[in-house]
């Protein structure tokens, strides 16, 4: 198939050195209508069959509204290229977006859960194009890391760690190498087995007031509200984690709210090297920052 593509090329300065990076847009599927897009970001190649990491995001929003190209979404793509990682930022469908009860504590909880489904859908679809055009894109397919924030956070959790659940089984042929998560959570933590542990990085406020950040209702509704589901949120996957043997670093803020689910830009060089030790050399870091 012919990828259709819209070309830029960004330049940064690194002391007297220059190097370019280039931006590729492709639609990856048309739902409803509309044309999912993703941008793919790139740093220079020393070869034409050179394949790199790849980080592939997801933007967060209540998944009622984010762009996958917005300020935060595209200096993130950007420093992940610098770091020597194709970097990909997707669209997905906004399907809470001018509900009436939008992805709270109105909207009931199975409602809830089709939504989470629907974005994994979206997220497996995206990372189902990249691999078909991992040759032309230098993806690596075996180092693919899935990472959101927020409402994406919680879509790439259910696709990664949930695939059975959400998905059954019609992405199998997909694997993750690594997962980075800004304030997300998952529904059962029963599914991150041997199998589907990965190595993990995630950030998380304690006091979080929508995800939680251990296990709790989902935007903290009361048992008789329609939107209560439960949901266990980074303490609880780290835990997991731990149990399993699995590499993870994880960042929690004592009084940190949901302003966490931003991009930690302070902290990136501390995150891809963390998974430049864990998915290519194989090493095993497990690591709490309390803050």
């Amino acid at each position: 198939m012919k990828l259709k593509i819209s070309v830029g090329v960004l330049l940064f300065s690194f002391s007297t050195l220059l190097l370019a990076q280039q931006k590729k847009t492709y639609t990856y599927a048309t739902k409803d209508g509309q044309e999912l897009q993703l941008d793919v970001y790139s740093p220079e190649f020393s070869s034409k069959s050179e394949k790199l990491p790849t980080l592939v995001w997801m933007h967060g929003g209540g998944f009622s509204g984010g762009v996958r190209d917005n300020q935060n979404e595209t200096k993130l793509c950007e420093t992940a290229a610098e770091q020597g990682f194709v970097a990909v930022s997707i669209s997905y469908r906004l399907l809470r977006k001018g509900t009436a009860t939008y992805f709270g504590c109105d909207c009931p909880a199975a409602e809830k859960k089709e939504t989470f489904k629907q974005a994994a859908i979206d997220y497996m679809d995206a990372v189902s194009f990249l691999i078909d055009h991992s040759d032309d894109l230098h993806i690596d397919t075996d180092k693919i890391i899935a990472g959101g924030s927020s409402a994406g956070a919680e879509a790439i959790l259910s696709a990664v760690y949930m695939p059975k659940y959400y998905l059954d089984g019609a992405y199998d042929q997909i694997s993750f190498a690594g997962v980075f998560s800004l304030a997300g959570a998952l529904v059962n933590l029963d599914e991150i087995t041997s199998k589907t542990a990965v190595p993990s990085v995630l950030f998380h406020g304690i006091a979080d007031n929508l995800v939680p950040y251990s296990k709790a209702a989902h935007h903290y509704c009361n048992p008789k509200d329609a939107g209560y589901l439960v949901l266990n949120g980074s303490d609880k996957i780290v835990d997991r984690l731990s149990l399993l043997g699995t590499s993870y670093l994880f960042y929690t803020y004592e009084k940190g709210r949901h302003e966490i689910s931003g991009i930690p830009f302070g902290d990136l060089t501390d995150v891809f090297d963390f998974f430049k030790s864990t998915i290519v050399k194989d090493t095993h870091i497990t690591k709490t920052i309390s803050r």
